[in-house]
């Protein structure tokens, strides 16, 4: 039964995701921003913690950046991590937003 319910999760979070992404060019950051927020909550209450730390991180990037093609980078990995439920270590999370904006 639990790996039925995870399941259902998986697919609904996976559906959000391909969602927003296919979107990506027509929402606002904001829109983007809560559209997010939604996948973090769901991925928090139900333990994927992958996708609820790349998910933070994302709302992090568009506050900072808006919502430009890191976003998509930023989805696949989530999609990634939702498929696989891989552990994704906390250091990549973190510096991965920073490089960019050093860079600018």
């Amino acid at each position: 039964m639990r790996q039925d319910a995870t399941l259902v999760i998986r697919a609904d979070i996976l559906r959000r995701i391909d969602a927003l992404a296919a979107q990506r060019g027509h929402l606002s950051a904001s829109r983007i921003h809560d559209e997010v927020d939604q996948i973090r909550h769901i991925a928090r209450s139900f333990h994927f913690d992958a996708v609820e730390g790349l998910a933070d991180t994302l709302q992090s990037v568009i506050s900072v950046n808006g919502h430009g093609p890191t976003v998509l980078s930023y989805l696949d990995l989530m999609r990634e991590a939702a498929v696989e439920m891989v552990v994704i270590p906390a250091s990549h999370i973190l510096v991965s937003p920073i490089q960019p904006h050093l860079r600018a």
